[in-house]
């Protein structure tokens, strides 16, 4: 399996204390219900919020907590959805999205008793009772964008592409991570000619996204990454089904949008950019679950950084070296030897003085070894 080694670590802590200790009661901690309430989607629609559901249903079986979601079928029901989960007596709710983030800070500076966890949501100066999960999509997006230059590489094309959802930072990370990654492995492309891509104006129009991924198979691109939603998940299948390589989002797509290699085009699937929002729902679920406020207060009113990684080629015809090299890239992110250019925050790419000022930065010991291996 190819994912952080900061995930690895996590998970295999995870993994063991869920098989090891005895779940606690609901009474040990500060809360005894959770709710959930989706973006636009579902629990079962294969990317972020079905990870976030299966995260809180994790963490409300271990600890016995009573568990309810809502899935939101407009932006204009975000605010109607968390006072439901509000009037039914949840002691915390967890948001999905960025877009629902104005709602749950409204219904958290109105409800200080009630504990607030937002995915993809991030307030500097939030109220108490607000925790914010963020993640480095933009090293998942780097790592398979360098994948998916190499690919091209190795079938001598020189075209690639990403279907994308609304322009929210965590997309925007995605994206822009994407992009650096493949510049990275081929310096000489550019945006625009070999790194194709767009935006959408929504998470879940799936024609939309089969639209976009047909756009780009008419421009020759060999790899097409889908980050948004359902809608870029129809993108991937689309592409997938017409012999197009393509790249997954949030959880490993082969398991949902593919069907464990039953969905036609599945062996064109080369990775999935993994953001383990399950594991993050989890841990800061957990805080409360147990009582352990000062777990919860390092992070109130801040962020929760969450794991990311990438996904195994499974049925696909990939070269095992490129993804060796992958690791390579993996381990120099996380040594903190090259960066991805993207700001953590907004997810906009740093301007040329920021980037310069990092660079002058004193890189670790490590890094001097690790280098000469690109050479």
């Amino acid at each position: 399996m190819k994912f952080s080694r900061q995930f690895m670590i996590l998970f295999a802590l995870l993994a063991m204390a869920i098989s090891l200790v005895p779940a606690v009661s609901a009474q040990d901690g500060a809360i005894e219900s959770l709710c959930l309430v989706t973006d636009l989607g579902r629990v079962n629609d294969g990317t972020f919020n079905q990870f976030a559901h299966e995260g809180a249903v994790a963490v409300s079986e271990d600890y016995e907590l009573d568990y309810d979601f809502i899935e939101t079928v407009s932006e204009a029901d975000y605010d109607a959805n968390i006072q439901t989960c509000i009037d039914d007596g949840a002691d915390a709710v967890v948001t999905v999205g960025f877009l629902i983030q104005d709602a749950t800070t409204a219904a958290a500076e109105a409800n200080p008793d009630v504990y607030f966890i937002g995915v993809d949501q991030f307030l500097a100066d939030g109220p108490a009772n607000f925790v914010g999960i963020q993640f480095s999509e933009d090293e998942a997006g780097f790592l398979v964008g360098a994948l998916a230059a190499m690919v091209a590489n190795e079938n001598e094309e020189d075209v690639i592409a990403g279907v994308y959802g609304i322009d929210v930072p965590a997309v925007k990370r995605f994206r822009n991570g994407y992009e650096q990654g493949a510049l990275y492995v081929n310096s000489d492309w550019e945006i625009g000619t070999n790194i194709l891509g767009a935006y959408a104006d929504s998470f879940v129009d799936q024609a939309q996204g089969i639209s976009l991924a047909q756009q780009f198979i008419g421009e020759e691109a060999f790899v097409i990454f889908g980050a948004g939603g359902p809608l870029g998940s129809a993108a991937i299948a689309e592409a997938a089904s017409q012999g197009v390589y393509v790249v997954g989002v949030d959880q490993d797509e082969y398991f949902t949008t593919f069907a464990e290699g039953e969905t036609e085009g599945a062996e064109f699937l080369i990775s999935s950019a993994l953001k383990r929002v399950d594991l993050a729902v989890y841990d800061v679920v957990a805080f409360l679950a147990e009582g352990d406020m000062m777990g919860w207060e390092e992070y109130a009113g801040n962020n929760f950084v969450g794991e990311v990684g990438y996904a195994p080629a499974h049925d696909s015809d990939i070269d095992e070296a490129l993804y060796a090299e992958v690791d390579h890239i993996l381990d120099l992110l996380f040594e903190g030897c090259i960066y991805t250019g993207v700001d953590g925050v907004s997810g906009d790419l740093l301007s040329e003085e920021d980037m310069m000022a990092m660079e002058e930065m004193e890189m670790p010991e490590a890094c001097a070894d690790m280098m000469m291996d690109d050479e």
